[in-house]
């Protein structure tokens, strides 16, 4: 480690009371959000900066953290979006031969991130499986127990939060060349720079519009598709944005959506969604295409999901891809609409790209 990193004493508590105690990494503080646990071995840096997860605590199962640093060119976002970060191992040097590489530690106290180590993940990974995601604290500057449940207890809960508002932009924004052959307007509820990358690498002209944008809006660009991102928070609570992509929908122009944009395209035709005991975070989780009747090995992160009872019951929904570890809902199209969307990230970055045909997928349907 860098001599200048000298770890302290910090606490995690559950909002169950359970208290495990480590050494402080990043910046020494007070933080609050649900915890989760992310299963991947690599791409730290993808999942700190990915505003999918804003508003939450990650515990990385990885054993060791921060070994490869950190560099410009991995990031999802201008920002870290994460609220703390939990390991077992920390590295405060990289070993990365990248030469515009940083340490992590470096990284984290620039974006202000407050994180624990030495924590045995492996039996706090198993006290969440067991009871479910919930909020938590970690401290480096406070160490009264008390005061820390105190705070735990003015967290508002992940269900019903609407979080989308926090990480969209503000003002448009245009990605890939003018030039190109299709023109798609994103609706951005956290968009990752990543996603953005896969659609202009296949030739798309993409603006980026606020996610509270109307239909009216998205549509007077003229564009060729359209495409509702990613995001965090409660799918439920944006009722603005199921009102926009049932519009968009009925314009009858292609639409794709991943991950929150596949929950809004569910609730805009009439499904609903639920919060899930633990989620799915990693990048190894199984997925059936029905269409196809192959699998493929996802990057997911998800706290909310498409309820498969309501979906099967709609005669206007089809199921494509399901979850081989649970049978979530995984993906779907609209049958009377050129709309399809999955639940997990085929951008897959960071994880493996067995899905990202469905790109391809998109750019055909503006093709045809």
């Amino acid at each position: 480690m860098h001599k200048s990193f000298i770890p302290t004493t910090a606490i995690l508590m559950l909002a169950d009371g359970t208290v495990f105690y480590g050494k402080s990494v990043g910046k020494t503080g007070t933080t609050v959000g649900e915890i989760c646990f992310n299963t991947g071995m690599t791409g730290y840096q993808e999942v700190f900066t990915d505003p999918s997860y804003f508003g939450q605590i990650i515990i990385m199962t990885n054993d060791h953290l921060g070994n490869y640093g950190t560099i410009p060119t991995d990031i999802e976002a201008d920002k870290v979006m994460i609220k703390g970060v939990i390991c077992k191992r920390f590295s405060g040097e990289s070993f990365s031969r990248t030469p515009e590489a940083t340490s992590l530690q470096s990284y984290l106290s620039e974006n202000e991130l407050v994180g624990i180590s030495d924590i045995d993940t492996r039996a706090l990974t198993l006290h969440i499986r067991k009871n479910g995601a919930m909020n938590a604290v970690i401290s480096s500057d406070m160490d009264n127990l008390d005061e820390l449940k105190q705070l735990l207890n003015s967290a508002p809960d992940m269900q019903g939060l609407d979080l989308a508002q926090s990480v969209s932009t503000i003002d448009s924004y245009f990605a890939g060349e003018e030039s190109a052959p299709y023109k798609v307007a994103v609706l951005d509820c956290g968009i990752k720079k990543s996603i953005l990358s896969c659609m202009t690498d296949r030739g798309v002209y993409a603006k980026v519009f606020n996610a509270k944008s109307s239909a009216e809006e998205l549509n007077a660009w003229n564009p060729d598709g359209f495409f509702i991102s990613n995001g965090p928070g409660d799918p439920a609570a944006m009722p603005y944005a199921v009102e926009t992509v049932k519009q968009l929908q009925g314009i009858g122009k292609p639409l794709f959506g991943i991950c929150l944009g596949h929950q809004l395209l569910a609730l805009a035709n009439g499904a609903t969604t639920y919060k899930m005991h633990q989620g799915h975070r990693g990048l190894n989780h199984p997925v059936k295409n029905l269409i196809t009747g192959k699998s493929e090995i996802t990057s997911q992160n998800h706290g909310f999901a498409v309820s498969a009872e309501a979906t099967s019951q709609n005669t206007n929904i089809e199921i494509t891809h399901i979850n081989l570890n649970d049978n979530s809902v995984e993906g779907l199209r609209i049958k009377n609409a050129k709309a399809f969307s999955v639940q997990h990230h085929p951008e897959a970055s960071p994880g493996p790209h067995d899905s990202r045909y469905l790109f391809d997928d998109f750019i055909a349907l503006m093709k045809s």
